[in-house]
């Protein structure tokens, strides 16, 4: 049975008003933060069915509570070699709007670390160099700590011919 971590804004506790919040989570080595508005929980990892004919960073679908969900390796999508899988290695379910329908992703990540409240003058733009993924996938870069954290925008991780794709895998059964 899998694991579940319910971490979605109604399980949170509000820590101010103008702080956001950002679920931490390790991939290649870098840590990267995902807005807990798009997160629906947290598995514990288990290998995905492989869909044939998908890009290798798209793992496969897993079955949640009855519904098909697609999953991809998100170290592989950002350009770098796949993670080894560990007992900390998860699954975080995210609910993007695709065209009219929410749609559900697995990413695949190293390790989960926590839930940051980063305050708007605390989040810098993406940077235009010196990035080690496309300047597209960054939503901004969150000062914590005297570290950065590299903020994702999940809308742009995807391409709308990925997402076709992956409806393609949530469609096949398992």
């Amino acid at each position: 049975m899998n694991e579940i971590i319910s971490v979605g804004p109604e399980s949170s506790e509000s820590l101010g008003d103008d702080a956001n919040q950002y679920l931490t989570f390790v991939s290649g080595n870098e840590i990267y933060g995902v807005s807990i508005l798009v997160i629906k929980e947290i598995l514990e990892y288990h290998e995905p069915t492989v869909v044939p004919m998908m890009p290798d960073f798209i793992r496969g679908v897993i079955n949640l509570r009855g519904s098909v969900v697609p999953v991809i390796d998100l170290s592989l999508r950002l350009g770098k070699d796949a993670g080894e899988v560990t007992k900390r290695t998860c699954v975080v379910i995210i609910e993007i709007q695709h065209e009219e329908e929410r749609m559900e992703i697995g990413i695949i990540v190293d390790a989960v670390n926590e839930v940051l409240d980063i305050l708007p003058e605390n989040i810098e733009p993406a940077p235009n160099f010196g990035a080690k993924i496309r300047t597209d996938f960054i939503s901004g870069m969150g000062k914590v700590d005297e570290k950065f954290v590299v903020l994702l925008s999940i809308d742009h991780v995807l391409s709308v011919e990925e997402l076709s794709m992956l409806e393609s895998a949530s469609n096949a059964s398992i």
